[in-house]
């Protein structure tokens, strides 16, 4: 059984902090798919192998932000500091600050 992702005693996390881990592996395997088809068609020169990546990476996309979503849902701070930056227009640091501001009042 793998346990890289674990940095405490896997017997004393609780099942929901497994799946937290289980679920941000995921994420990051992802992250790394898309990068590794933005590299391959960044080099491609055949454009139906090309076309054929892009739809590749299209799907990982998917799956990138089905987990974000699963962790967003379960993770209410996340969820707040998230909307104040995703999908928002204007500066990117100050929409995080934003978020910050907001995260604290959920304290």
């Amino acid at each position: 059984m793998a346990t890289d992702q674990y940095h405490e005693p896997t017997n004393e996390l609780t099942p929901e902090t497994r799946t937290f881990a289980r679920i941000i592996t995921s994420l990051q395997e992802e992250c790394e798919a898309i990068n590794w088809y933005q590299q391959r068609i960044s080099v491609e020169p055949d454009a139906e192998a090309k076309k054929i990546m892009q739809h590749a990476q299209e799907e990982e996309f998917l799956h990138f932000s089905m987990d974000l979503e699963f962790l967003l849902r379960r993770h209410p701070k996340w969820r707040v500091a998230a909307k104040r930056i995703l999908f928002q227009e204007g500066n990117i640091v100050d929409n995080a600050e934003k978020g910050e501001e907001a995260e604290e009042k959920l304290d």
